[in-house]
């Protein structure tokens, strides 16, 4: 398997976009790389935007947290200009250029990135959690707020109680799953990035979510750390 240099991604077209998505998603590894037990740190991963000039910007947090005592290790951040299109279904070639250039200054290296977003609930399997996973080499998890409709796919709200999930379908293929973090609150939407197992990733996201947020720790950090950095930006 040999990735296209990020740098190159401007240059894309959306018919490229989908024939490298739909290349890669033969690679991806629903199963384990690390134990559950060998985790010990978790980055949460998110992106704001917002216009100057007519030109449209973003800025990348990346929290590092231990995972046994949710306490920050690391933080960094880089805003940057956005140069790729928004086309649907592949956002992820205009995030994970932002992506890795704050990766590239973390000093840590998390057993673990959790994203903001999807990784195979996706129409061909390749979200930005799971896109990002072959660049980063590491496992990666998605954790959207919103649900994604991938044409096709099915699932039922989970029953209203924290612990409570049901599973999203297509084609007898486990997609992702909706979540109960907390009892009278919206379900999260969580998949498989990469190099990860759903009962994995479903386990993670209920014990990284506090009584603060019904959105787990390391991505409500980031999502935090955003807002403060583009306000700061602004100014």
């Amino acid at each position: 398997m040999k990735l296209l240099e990020i740098n190159q991604f401007s240059t894309l077209s959306e018919v490229d976009c989908i024939q490298i998505q739909q290349e890669l998603s033969k690679y991806v590894i629903e199963k384990n790389t690390i134990p559950l037990e060998d985790i010990q740190t978790v980055a949460g991963v998110d992106i704001a935007y917002w216009k100057k000039e007519e030109i449209e910007w973003a800025v990348c947090c990346i929290v590092v947290l231990d995972i046994h005592n949710k306490t920050i290790i690391e933080n960094k951040y880089v805003a940057d200009k956005i140069k790729f299109p928004y086309i649907p279904g592949c956002f992820a070639f205009r995030e994970l250029p932002l992506v890795m250039q704050t990766a590239a200054k973390l000093t840590y290296k998390p057993n673990l990135f959790l994203f903001d977003g999807n990784g195979i609930l996706h129409p061909r399997k390749m979200g930005l959690a799971t896109h990002a996973s072959f660049y980063l080499k590491a496992p990666t998890i998605g954790i959207a707020k919103r649900y994604f409709q991938v044409e096709g796919a099915q699932y039922c709200i989970p029953k209203n109680m924290a612990g409570s999930y049901t599973d999203i379908i297509k084609e007898q293929k486990i997609l992702g799953r909706a979540i109960r973090t907390h009892t009278n609150v919206k379900p999260i939407f969580a998949s498989v990035g990469n190099y990860i197992d759903i009962d994995t990733v479903t386990k993670l996201a209920l014990q990284l979510t506090d009584k603060e947020s019904h959105i787990p720790i390391p991505t409500r950090y980031a999502d935090l750390e955003t807002h403060k950095r583009r306000t700061e930006l602004l100014i």
